[in-house]
């Protein structure tokens, strides 16, 4: 709720940034109205989603007027849930598949380097902020009731430091979200309304807010304008408006290639100086339209805090379930939604043959008149296990009636029938549930269970959606807040943690060696060439980027993929085996498995420059050397050109060399042919390895 900003305020800087007077006013009542707007449209969706989670969670699925009849003729009302089963089906097969964000450079601005230190950069955002958590909630959310939510936020990345950091955080009431009602985006990016709301109890509103609220708690005027939604008697509601308009601005090129607001080269010193001093010249200028995106903090009778956002969307990011529009409505649905019916007809068969079978006994006893009165235990003989029970003498005994309900063969078929429509409304079949079904082999489980995937895949493709949503906020921020020289941890693809200095000159390191990477540079002056570190900018604020999602196992699930599938090709192709043990050694989860892939590396033979085995190598040298001799007996021979000895000698020793020339040509083919095909094997079990969608 606090919704912290790259320029968070103290406390004693609130009043002068507080809107005030007929503006506050008007602000206020745009803000109220444009809540009712977004609660209203979204009521429906609401109200089914609240029945959806109460009948799948909480296992009210039977009507309270069927619950208070039977318990009145003591009968059971059975609740066997079975939709919790299909709904962590598809959350645990999200978990499993994480998207990942993958960002690219765009323009000339932007480099591939600098791309990898973003992608680093995010996986650290993600690991500091438990991401994962926060995207595990909005899914589940939307498997369980059509629509879950999580937002970015900035917060200090220490105590006592004033460098801001991107976070990631979990929403984990989803119906604290209103988002806006003219939205058509698939992922909501065209936002420009939304509200998180929280409800607060009387003495935590004045305790969070003592010294800001200027509206008295027993102002009814106030409060009765504002209506109902925003108090009641014990709580009020307080409120994030976050407001996205569009704005023009005017940008200028400058003749370095930069392109730059007109407000911040007026505001810049350095530029400002350059300018004026003619080392900068504005070579294009030219009007452009934006976003700007305001949090106002307000409560039903006035706003609490304003604050800028720096990016251009509103940071919350929903994730759909099944979603589909009629008319230019949007509805949003669960996975069980249409499942529903079947599973309260699986609870009533299920109910009526534990009637039939359990309840039998309780039919009743027929006698004469006056034949119970002598023992009173006839009124429990049903639901009572008495040794004896008397009657009247001369009378003729109590007589208990045959069972005429039937067996329960009935009932139990039409609780198949039900389970197996909960099954093809849904589409997860007992495959995919880990049942045994009529299949024997392991393809065809597989392709079972893919059926089963494929038909709940919109949900997964949706969270891939959102994240992508995700990655483009931040993206937009990253220039923002990561705008000035610092040191930020990167985390690779693998788990491994790097320190990378960004927005300043630092030495690009090798990666193998761990050393600086060196060139050759040229004084202009006197020609002399020297060593020198190639210095890498990782200029953050800098270029345009874009990202894709992918959406896939994960790092240690595709290593586990690629260490057997490298076993089997070495099991086919044993000879590859020195070539690549390091790499397999690698990829197994063992103690101490970096240090046997050390050992496999320094074992590895040695290819020479050329990446050709030793033993060709070898040959190759000695083919070179035969070759030079020949060349240089050749040439002696030709110097006696009236020997016609010597001419036929000269004729031998140019046969011998094409021969040595074709030899050597031939040897040089198959060696490459042989590292291409080894090349192609290795691609094509990689890509069998990782069999991941592509989302641009």
């Amino acid at each position: 709720m606090d919704g912290l900003m790259a320029d968070v305020k103290e406390p004693d800087a609130y009043e002068a940034d507080k809107d005030t007077g007929k503006e506050a006013d008007d602000l206020l009542r745009q803000g109220r109205e444009a809540f009712t707007r977004c609660k209203d449209a979204e009521d429906h969706n609401r109200d089914t989603a609240l029945d959806d989670i109460k009948f799948s969670r909480l296992g009210e699925q039977w009507p309270a007027s069927i619950i208070k009849q039977r318990e009145l003729e003591h009968r059971p009302c059975l609740t066997i849930n079975k939709m919790p089963a299909f709904i962590r089906q598809v959350v645990n097969d999200a978990r499993q598949n994480k998207p990942s964000i993958k960002v690219h450079p765009v323009d000339s601005a932007a480099d591939v380097e600098t791309a990898d230190v973003m992608n680093g950069l995010i996986r650290n955002i993600e690991y500091t902020s438990n991401a994962d958590v926060a995207y595990d909630t909005a899914v589940e959310c939307a498997v369980g009731g059509g629509f879950g939510y999580f937002r970015i936020s900035l917060d200090y990345a220490f105590d006592d430091s004033f460098d801001m950091d991107i976070m990631i955080e979990r929403v984990a009431n989803p119906f604290s979200i209103y988002g806006d009602p003219n939205s058509t985006a698939a992922d909501s990016s065209d936002w420009d309304v939304a509200f998180v709301v929280d409800r607060m109890a009387k003495s935590e509103y004045k305790r969070k807010y003592k010294g800001k609220a200027t509206v008295d708690w027993d102002d009814t005027d106030a409060w009765s304008e504002a209506g109902d939604d925003w108090r009641d008697d014990e709580t009020v509601m307080v409120a994030e408006w976050w407001l996205r308009e569009e704005v023009e601005r005017t940008i200028v090129k400058l003749d370095d290639g930069r392109i730059l607001d007109r407000d911040e080269l007026d505001k810049d010193p350095d530029l400002k100086f350059g300018l004026e001093a003619g080392l900068l010249n504005i070579v294009g200028e030219r009007k452009t339209k934006g976003h700007k995106v305001t949090q106002r903090i307000m409560s039903g009778a006035e706003i609490l805090e304003t604050n800028e956002w720096p990016g251009r969307f509103i940071p919350i990011v929903p994730v759909y379930g099944d979603e589909f529009d009629i008319e230019g409505k949007r509805y949003l649905r669960s996975l069980i939604h249409s499942a529903k019916d079947a599973q309260r007809m699986f609870n009533y068969w299920r109910t009526t043959s534990t009637e039939l079978v359990a309840l039998s006994p309780r039919v009743p006893y027929i006698g004469e008149e006056g034949a119970f009165d002598v023992d009173d235990n006839w009124s429990t003989a049903n639901t009572t296990s008495h040794p004896f029970l008397e009657y009247a003498r001369g009378r003729t005994p109590p007589q208990r009636q045959p069972l005429d309900m039937g067996v329960a063969a009935g009932a139990l078929q039409e609780a198949l029938n039900a389970s197996d429509d909960m099954k093809s409304i849904i589409g997860l079949y007992d495959a995919s549930l880990g049942a045994r079904s009529n299949e024997t082999s392991g393809k065809a489980i597989m392709a079972r269970q893919r059926e089963g995937d494929v038909a709940t895949f919109h949900f997964i493709d949706n969270m891939a959606r959102a994240i992508r949503h995700a990655g483009r906020i931040i993206i937009d921020l990253i220039p923002k807040v990561y705008d000035a020289p610092r040191v930020v941890r990167v985390i690779g693809e693998d788990g491994s943690e790097e320190s990378k200095q960004v927005n300043q000159p630092a030495p690009k390191m090798d990666p193998e060696t761990g050393k600086p990477v060196m060139e050759k540079v040229t004084d202009p002056n006197t020609g002399q060439e020297t060593m020198q570190a190639v210095m890498a900018m990782h200029d953050l604020t800098a270029g345009k980027y874009d990202l894709t999602v992918t959406t896939g196992p994960s790092f240690t699930t595709r290593r586990e993929e690629a260490a057997a599938q490298m076993t089997e090709m070495i099991r086919a192709y044993p000879d590859a085996a020195p070539y690549i043990a390091d790499i397999l050694a690698k990829n197994f989860d063992w103690p101490g498995a970096d240090e046997i892939a050390e050992r496999f590396k320094a074992m590895r033979p040695n290819q020479g420059e050329q990446g050709l085995p030793p033993e060709i190598q070898q040959g190759l040298q000695q083919m070179q050397q035969q070759m030079q001799q020949l060349a240089q007996e050749n040439q002696k021979l030709k110097q006696d050109s009236q020997n016609k000895t010597g001419e036929l000698l000269i004729k031998k020793f140019e046969a011998e060399t094409a021969r040595m020339q074709a030899v050597q040509q031939g040897a040089n083919a198959s060696a490459v042919t042989e590292i291409k095909g080894f090349e192609a094997a290795m691609k094509s079990q990689a890509l069998q390895a990782d069999p991941r969608p592509q989302y641009d």
